[in-house]
């Protein structure tokens, strides 16, 4: 599923995304339409050279510069992946899972769900590792018995003890990024990112960038066509984020809709006969949420996994992850009857796939690279006080989940390259129509986010999917797909105001 990783919290570290330019550097408000540079024109002419990886995949390895002002410097690998076409060829669709922190390799490996029959025809269906990803370059920050520690960190604290446990996280998280990674960590922002994207366009001999971003990817896909307008060919960014909020902004405003997310998934679970739930009201039903939180924070749920500790954390990571996903709302039904029990193993499972957490106790570099690359692409306060004063105003309007999807650490407060993003509109003045999709229940990229991205782009369409679950595309609504196949395909966009019905249950 399309992931939105915006939440930089150590409970449930990622759930969304954004975008910057380290000091010195172009914002992702400029936007440079002149050819490459000399000092840049052999990274847009090499040649790639693919060899096979696999189940009929191409991979390969692009080179780009570490900082772009110094292009001569040191250079990076960045991981690509491919499924060439198998009909008339178009060219190149590149795809992003969101994050920031997704794999683009693992996504491509599922390319025959990402994308339709009929676009994987007529495009190479092209993946990759941003830079600080995966494998290009990536950060690297915690040990995999740190990121359990910081992970379980309580974010509601009721005692100092519990606050400066959080803070100390907070900067000890920050003092090992710098510690392993400093001299990446002031290049792995959004806008270095979709440079790459451009020289990776001109690698892959495509005249304009056809692009699919979800989640985190809506903000990669719009700083591109900020900066390269004229490149663009077509461009699909579903489950999109509003590029003049604030980090805190974000997170309030996810807080929010998780919230009636929860709600939408109480309806459903109200007609089904294994509810969990005493009470067949809404209100009541959260209630009986609050109060399994409550008790976790003072006594882990049992587990049958490991040693670790299921504490209010893990149990809240447990429960919204699923509400990306509506075909997910089974496992959270039976884990949360588990947890009314007093048994989170099930709990557990679901959070550590959430935090790409493996059985041997290690991580995918996901939570570390979400953390860098969302400290430098918004602004947010920088001193912990000023942090607190702002979540705790971003906090109102969402009672239940609010402390703890905008609340939490103050990483970024500790920081040591510190964000000059102004949370902009991104205009990509002079680019063909570029494609918005917005689900109305989204949980982790709210609907008005994708209004106010397609109104902010000079030439957005957007497509309204009245729904649940994090993005539309191949999530069920043959509507959308139809849509966003045509635009992909033939450079059709929609009519403006294009809407989609909602897709029953017993249509999926």
């Amino acid at each position: 599923m399309g992931r939105a990783h915006l939440i930089v919290t150590p409970l449930v570290m990622g759930l969304l995304v954004t975008g910057f330019a380290a000091p010195g550097r172009q914002s992702p408000q400029e936007s440079p339409t002149r050819a490459p540079t000399a000092s840049l024109q052999t990274y847009y002419s090499q040649r790639l050279a693919w060899s096979g990886c696999h189940d009929g995949f191409q991979c390969t390895k692009l080179t780009v510069p570490l900082d772009y002002a110094q292009p001569a410097g040191e250079k990076i690998k960045i991981s690509m992946i491919r499924l060439p076409a198998r009909g008339k060829r178009i060219g190149s669709v590149v795809i992003n899972p969101g994050g920031p922190g997704g794999s683009g390799i693992d996504y491509a490996r599922a390319a025959t769900s990402v994308l339709s029959p009929e676009v994987r025809s007529r495009f190479d269906v092209v993946g990759f590792d941003p830079r600080g990803v995966g494998a290009s370059a990536p950060v690297r920050c915690l040990s995999g018995p740190q990121l359990d520690q910081y992970l379980s960190l309580d974010a509601t604290p009721d005692s100092p003890a519990e606050t400066k446990a959080l803070e100390q996280g907070g900067q000890k998280f920050a003092s090992a990024c710098e510690a392993r990674s400093a001299k990446l960590l002031p290049h792995v922002g959004t806008a270095d990112a979709a440079r790459d994207m451009d020289v990776m366009r001109a690698a892959l001999g495509d005249s304009g960038l056809t692009y699919l971003g979800k989640s985190y990817g809506t903000y990669l896909g719009a700083v591109y066509a900020n900066l390269f307008p004229k490149k663009v060919r077509a461009l699909v960014l579903d489950g999109a984020i509003d590029p003049t909020l604030s980090l805190l902004q974000l997170n309030g405003a996810q807080a929010r809709s998780f919230e009636v997310a929860f709600r939408s998934f109480l309806g459903d679970c109200f007609q089904r006969t294994n509810c969990p739930f005493a009470s067949h009201q809404k209100d009541e039903a959260f209630d009986q949420l609050t109060d399994l939180l409550h008790r976790a924070d003072k006594t882990p749920l049992r587990n049958t996994l490991d040693s670790r500790k299921i504490n209010e954390s893990m149990v809240v990571t447990g429960v919204l992850s699923p509400l990306y996903d509506r075909t997910e709302w089974p496992t959270l039904r039976q884990a949360l009857a588990a947890a009314f029990k007093g048994n989170g193993t099930s709990i557990l499972r679901i959070a550590d796939m959430y935090n790409e957490r493996y059985p041997n106790g290690t991580y995918s570099n996901e939570t570390d690279a979400n953390v860098a690359i969302n400290c430098l692409d918004h602004s947010y306060p920088k001193t912990v006080s000023g942090y607190e004063d702002e979540m705790h105003k971003e906090m109102a309007g969402a009672p239940h989940f609010g402390a703890y999807v905008a609340g939490g650490s103050p990483t970024c407060a500790y920081w040591p390259v510190k964000s000059t993003a102004t949370d902009k509109p991104l205009r990509a003045e002079g680019a063909p129509p570029i494609v918005v999709v917005g689900t109305t229940r989204d949980p982790a990229t709210p609907y008005r986010w994708a209004q106010a991205l397609a109104s902010q782009l000079s030439s957005g369409r957007l497509i309204s999917y009245d729904g649940d679950g994090h993005t539309a595309y191949r999530m069920g609504s043959s509507c959308v797909d139809q849509l966003v196949d045509r635009y992909l395909i033939s450079r059709t966009a929609p009519q403006a105001g294009a809407r989609c019905p909602e897709v029953s249950s017993t249509d999926r």
